[in-house]
């Protein structure tokens, strides 16, 4: 309908004081991919102002001192999510909000070879990514997670990626050429085989044939794969265990990892909410078992302790989670990556230069 009136301003430019903004992405000819879940078109992609992408971290029970994130915020909506109240550092929810309103990096490629090339860079395995899924819908179209790779595999700088996208087999073919220096490994989470229950769960993520689909792809390439059984919902999920590790093995996962349910701060709440929705005959269940992981509480934030919880249960979980180890005949622990193959491109060059004068 138009408007009664000639509006003065015809455009709505960024305002100067806030360093977020609405960020006008390009498709870049990418079809959406019919095996994929469709986006959710409320999302809004809100460009990330950072001047630095490698973040570092001394926790005992991550595996990895430093990440790069992409994307903060994940469509992929998982219930259960424990990034969630990272988006309340930002302003926003830990709901809704944390999986529509998701901040890109667009200069997140040309800030890690930055980061790289400066000589206080230390050679070590970089995480894609530590908090969101590198591999969320967005990235079909922007290639944020694509760039990085790239930029890795120039400096043969080791990397380890976590994702329950299938779109980490777009990118075979840079992690297979990292693979070759001994320097790639990818584990692909995967909460539950029952298609139903994942829709429920993750709507916006891979479906666990994908994700199989995708161990299958990677190990078919040379590319070191495992899974990540993550995270075991205690009454509603754990019994899976032992069948997603054997699923796994025989797909080509030659290693896998646990971790059990964690709700810090208003995920408690967001995934009680859940379970009334969806499994109202269950909910007590879940969260009377959860709370006899930690002491009466749903959730403990100890190093090492959140990972796995304490007493009986923890116990039975942990006993089967060996159990399926080894019937799998998988490894408790996927490969030690290398940085043997590290090197600052253009350097080799420089040195022979030197040698001929």
């Amino acid at each position: 309908m138009p408007l009664p009136f000639a509006p003065a301003a015809r455009a709505n430019p960024p305002n100067r004081f806030e360093r977020v903004h609405l960020a006008e992405m390009p498709e870049l000819g990418f079809a959406p991919n019919p095996d994929d879940p469709p986006e959710d078109p409320r999302t809004e992609l809100l460009v990330d102002p950072s001047r630095t992408i490698v973040a570092t971290n001394d926790s005992p029970d991550l595996g990895f001192g430093a990440s790069v994130n992409p994307y903060r915020g994940c469509a992929h909506g998982c219930s259960y999510c424990y990034a969630r109240p990272t988006h309340e550092y930002l302003g926003y929810s830990a709901g809704l909000d944390f999986q529509t309103k998701i901040l890109v990096k667009p200069r997140a490629a040309e800030l890690l070879r930055k980061q790289l090339m400066s000589p206080a860079w230390k050679p070590q395995v970089v995480a894609l990514s530590g908090v969101t899924d590198p591999y969320q819908p967005a990235e079909r179209r922007l290639r944020i997670t694509r760039g990085c790779l790239e930029v890795l595999a120039e400096f043969k700088n080791p990397v380890g990626i976590v994702t329950k996208g299938f779109l980490v087999t777009r990118d075979i073919d840079v992690l297979a050429e990292l693979a070759r220096a001994d320097a790639a490994s990818v584990m692909l989470s995967i909460t539950t085989l029952d298609a139903e229950l994942q829709r429920k769960m993750e709507p916006l993520a891979s479906p666990p044939s994908k994700r199989l689909a995708a161990i299958e792809a990677l190990a078919r390439a040379g590319v070191p794969v495992g899974v990540m059984a993550a995270p075991v919902i205690p009454g509603l999920t754990d019994h899976e265990l032992p069948a997603i590790l054997q699923a796994a093995a025989d797909a080509g996962a030659s290693s896998a990892g646990m971790v059990v349910l964690r709700l810090p701060h208003g995920v408690k709440e967001l995934f009680s909410d859940w379970l009334a929705e969806y499994f109202p005959e269950r909910r007590e269940k879940v969260l009377n078992r959860l709370r006899s992981l930690h002491g009466g509480a749903l959730y403990d934030s100890r190093f090492t302790h959140r990972q796995r919880g304490a007493g009986e249960f923890a116990a039975q979980i942990e006993a089967l989670f060996q159990l399926g180890l080894r019937k799998a005949r998988l490894a408790s622990r996927g490969p030690t990556l290398s940085i043997a193959a590290f090197r600052r491109p253009g350097a080799a060059d420089q040195l022979s230069l030197f040698a001929q004068g």
